[in-house]
């Protein structure tokens, strides 16, 4: 490898084309289940984490709050969940998956993780935990030279 393959350009670039490859095989995946992956994303944390109030749900899917309200508002139209009242505050509503949001989602839920793990079998079991923790450290990097540049810290000492 030449010291260019070894630049952070060349290194985006890669990044960016593995994780577009891996996006668009999920994103296959999740609309074989008749879902858009917004729609994926609230009943996934409905099923894994119970019933939500919708601003917490949005959290959870880094949807804003009116995407996350007409997500809702399309899976209430097919009888997937169901908002109800929350017993410790009416003016709260909480987001509970129906029978059939329920059966649903475990169907396709366990089929995406088939998807992802057959998008996922070039790697055995140590390329994974490299990986894993090399994207960690360098997102965390990336992630703290955003927090300095969003607090004015990158300006060059005076």
């Amino acid at each position: 490898m030449s010291g260019d393959d070894l630049g952070g350009i060349h290194l985006w670039l890669v990044l960016w084309r593995a994780a577009r490859a891996v996006e668009e095989h999920a994103a296959r995946s999740v609309s074989a289940a008749g879902l858009c992956a917004s729609d994926f994303g609230v009943l996934e944390a409905l099923l894994h984490k119970g019933a939500l109030p919708v601003n917490t749900i949005g959290k959870k899917v880094l949807l804003t709050s009116g995407s996350i309200t007409t997500a809702v508002d399309r899976l209430e139209r097919r009888g997937l969940v169901e908002r109800r009242e929350a017993p410790e505050d009416r003016r709260a509503r909480i987001v509970h998956l129906t029978p059939e949001g329920r059966k649903l989602i475990k169907r396709a839920f366990t089929q995406h993780a088939a998807d992802m793990e057959q998008a996922s079998a070039a790697l055995n079991e140590s390329e994974r935990q490299t990986l894993l923790r090399l994207l960690k450290k360098l997102g965390y990097g990336a992630a703290e030279l955003a927090a300095d540049d969003s607090n004015g810290t990158d300006e060059a000492p005076t």
